[in-house]
């Protein structure tokens, strides 16, 4: 058994001793914010707070969330580009490496090349191929943005599209009332073809109820789980629920119970925020951590 197969039947299956899975470094690429709590500096806090140390690498330094209509967006791919290199030189790697915003398909080059050499030696790859939701793109997000994507989603252990991006990586027509369990099991399908070997789909209407699908491609498990709607929206709550599912998943819990977890999570720290004057901010999170470990 190779060490990669290994450390990915620990993760997904959860078959693996806690403590030693306690404190496993995960290197976080994505863009950073200067105003606003979504992307890296919402994540980092999470991932710190669950006991892992937490590097990052910018994809993109933007000016202030998306949903203020107005921003500006400077691309690090030049910069990237010098990092690795030194990263080599150093002998520096990482458990676990988690993805988000992707600025350019060059970028997207970059970065899964760089993805697969670390997959070699064992790291695990997580993918979040942020581009829209509610069925349209992210201001910003170009139909290029697309096969950037599925560049990401390739080299991956573990992608957590919502159902627009889900939609738009694979070519499936966006439905806003939502899809059955079979047509969910076959858009999950559709992405394992590209190259992602576990999946979940977030936000997806599925037989009338908002749910988030999974697979385990470890136990060959699709499932189903449920969740009530707090009809209010915050930049980053996905980039929450990420970081809060991969910091239990390297924690040592299975796929299935740490999906849970994040869900309730998040649900909570919408719920705990949701009458926040300025929610293009995002959810001030250093606030509410301890929400992250709370017995539900």
């Amino acid at each position: 058994m190779d060490l990669v197969f290994r450390s990915l039947l620990c993760i997904f299956a959860g078959d693996l001793n806690k403590k030693t899975m306690k404190g496993k470094q995960i290197l976080l690429i994505n863009d950073m914010a200067g105003y606003g709590k979504v992307a890296t500096a919402a994540m980092l806090p999470i991932l710190s707070y669950m006991g892992h140390p937490t590097y990052n690498l910018p994809t993109a330094l933007v000016s202030n969330t998306l949903d203020y209509g107005k921003f500006n967006l400077m691309d690090t791919t030049d910069y990237m580009c010098g990092v690795f290199p030194v990263w080599k030189e150093l002998g520096f790697s990482f458990d676990a490496i988690a993805t988000g915003f992707i600025a350019s398909e060059r970028q997207a080059a970059v970065v899964s090349n760089y993805c697969r050499e670390q997959a070699a030696l064992g790291t695990v790859v997580f993918v979040d191929p942020i581009m829209g939701d509610d069925g349209k793109l992210y201001n910003g997000v170009t139909p290029s943005t697309i096969a950037s994507m599925r560049e990401m989603v390739s080299v991956a252990d573990l992608i957590f599209p919502n159902m627009t991006e889900a939609c738009y990586l694979t070519d499936t027509p966006y439905k806003k009332e939502g899809v059955t369990w079979k047509e969910a099991r076959q858009m999950v399908d559709r992405l394992r073809n590209i190259g992602s070997k576990s999946v979940l789909i977030t936000s997806m209407p599925v037989d009338g109820q908002t749910s988030v699908v999974g697979f385990n491609h470890m136990i060959g498990e699709y499932f189903l789980l449920p969740y009530e709607e707090i009809p209010v929206h915050f930049p980053g709550t996905g980039d929450m629920f990420s970081a809060i599912l991969i910091g239990h998943l390297l924690n040592g819990a299975p796929l299935k119970q740490s999906t849970r977890t994040a869900m309730d999570a998040l649900y909570m720290l919408i719920d705990l925020n949701k009458d926040n004057e300025d929610k293009n901010r995002g959810i001030p999170i250093e606030q509410y951590l301890g929400v992250i470990s709370e017995k539900r």
